[in-house]
């Protein structure tokens, strides 16, 4: 009896055991599947397996000055080069010889980090951080806001960017705090003290941008890093999807050839010259370890009472977006926030005419499911139509203990080709000469996205038709940057009397 009781399992030991069998096997199956559909991809080029030994990591970037992380970049640029040189694949695309893509001899590249002087007296200082597979092409319009208004404007490439993609395989999100940071570091040095700083954070740099602002918050003594007096986030990577947390098993077979291509969620051709179009596994895991990150810092910060610090945050974001949970931007970011002056703008989809009934109902009712309950703490703007008879726009703004919106129309109107606005869109003027849907032509980067229109018949194009209608400008544009402005100004001190 004795030897029967002490040899048996007991029978929650046993189910536990089940379950680890079962997770075992469907983590196996999912490591599997991944991997063979993986090879589907299109075929890996060079520019997918190049290293880049000179890409500095975090532990390298903290012990820089400014002028140190800029020669790093140099030699990373110079091994970029010798890559192009031994590789001379004939084409017209990004990283093959003869292409006319990106910045002509003497313009700005701006796949490398920047810094903007003001023409006049400097007022103030802002870090700008760009997004994932991006580069700090994509803040090169905001940029230009500040700069008018007297600031110094500093914005660092990440690791891993501006290169090519297989430059995403390496990068860790630490690297690209500790780039903030020196970011930040540069910004104070270029402005002294005294004067208002601000992080401005694109997709993925918004959540950077807010991660950098809770390290002030929560780290006691002087780094010499500068507190952000106000913090301004366009299509914030607050949330991305639930299976984001599996990208770290994905890649597990890529070490066999036979399995290379399970590191790549997407393979295309490179035809844009300032953004990544295929995909490494590691850059989505990065970033969904960066948000889970901020996501549970911001939280504690709210428990201990220590969120109260936070400075005030102006958000923009599209009610649709692809790439980044709009969900989660309301509720796992405004919602945690303090009555601080904080404020979220949402662009909601295009409600006018025969454009109406073809949105699914999901589309159709988000904007409702992310108003806000009584007790919201901070404003909420949504822009969108007037009514459903009309293409004009109006912003519908709802303060803090207000039940009811105050309409304000802004004389603007949605184009009648434009649904909806995307992830990619806003930080960018539609005579963008890249991605504008009307780009001036003082600037020529060899290829014009935003005014590709294509025709022909299906299952040709080897990168997706929803990829080429994704809209890259914003139509508003002009509201977003003046309310930009508006948040620049707030910080100033009023102008000397005569």
């Amino acid at each position: 009896m004795r030897r029967a009781l002490s040899g048996g399992m007991h029978p929650g030991w046993r189910i536990l055991r089940g379950l680890l069998v079962v997770w075992l096997l469907l983590t196996m199956g999912f490591v599997l599947v991944s991997a063979f559909t993986a090879r589907g991809l299109p075929d890996l080029q060079p520019w997918h397996r190049w290293e880049f030994p000179s890409e500095p990591d975090a532990a390298r970037i903290n012990e820089m000055d400014w002028r140190g992380y800029e020669r790093a970049e140099q030699r990373v640029f110079d091994e970029l080069q010798a890559h192009l040189a031994a590789n001379p694949t004939p084409g017209r695309y990004r990283y093959q010889a003869g292409s006319t893509l990106g910045a002509r001899g003497g313009a700005t590249d701006w796949n490398r980090s920047q810094v903007l002087m003001p023409a006049g007296p400097v007022r103030g200082g802002v870090l700008m951080l760009h997004g994932l597979s991006d580069s700090p092409y994509s803040l090169r319009h905001l940029a230009e806001r500040y700069t008018a208004q007297g600031f110094v404007v500093v914005i660092p490439r990440m690791s891993g960017h501006g290169t090519a993609p297989s430059g995403l395989r390496q990068a860790q999100w630490m690297d690209w705090l500790a780039t903030a940071e020196l970011g930040a570091r540069e910004v104070r040095v270029r402005t002294g003290a005294g004067k208002p700083f601000h992080v401005l954070g694109y997709s993925n740099g918004a959540a950077l941008a807010l991660k950098y602002a809770m390290d002030r918050v929560d780290i006691n003594g002087d780094e010499g890093l500068p507190a952000p007096d106000r913090m301004v986030m366009v299509s914030p990577m607050i949330g991305i999807g639930r299976l984001a947390a599996f990208a770290r098993l994905m890649p597990l077979l890529g070490g066999i050839p036979y399995f290379e291509k399970s590191r790549w969620l997407d393979v295309q051709p490179e035809f844009n010259p300032f953004k990544y179009n295929s995909f490494p596994v590691n850059g989505v895991r990065q970033s969904w370890l960066l948000t889970g990150v901020v996501q549970a810092q911001l939280l504690q910060l709210r428990s201990i009472g220590r969120s109260e610090r936070l400075p005030p945050i102006l958000a923009f974001q599209s009610v649709l977006d692809g790439t980044v949970s709009t969900p989660a931007v309301v509720r796992n970011l405004f919602e945690q926030l303090p009555a601080n002056g904080s404020e979220l703008v949402l662009f909601d989809i295009n409600r006018h005419g025969v454009l109406a009934p073809m949105f699914t109902q999901s589309a159709q009712a988000l904007i409702g499911q992310l108003q806000p309950d009584a007790s919201h703490t901070y404003r909420l703007t949504v822009v969108g139509n007037l009514n459903a008879d009309t293409a004009a726009v109006g912003e519908r703004r709802l303060d803090p203990g207000q039940r009811l919106p105050v309409l304000r129309p802004l004389g603007l109107a949605y184009p009648s080709s434009v649904y909806s606005l995307s992830h990619v869109a806003l930080p960018f003027p539609v005579d963008d000469p890249l991605y504008g849907l009307r780009p001036r032509m003082d600037e020529d980067y060899g290829i014009r996205i935003g005014t590709l229109v294509l025709h022909g018949e299906r299952g040709a194009l080897s990168v997706a038709a929803e990829q080429l209608m994704r809209l890259g400008s914003n139509p508003f544009y002009g509201y977003l940057a003046g309310r930009v402005d508006e948040a620049i100004a707030a910080d100033l001190p009023p102008p000397a009397g005569p």
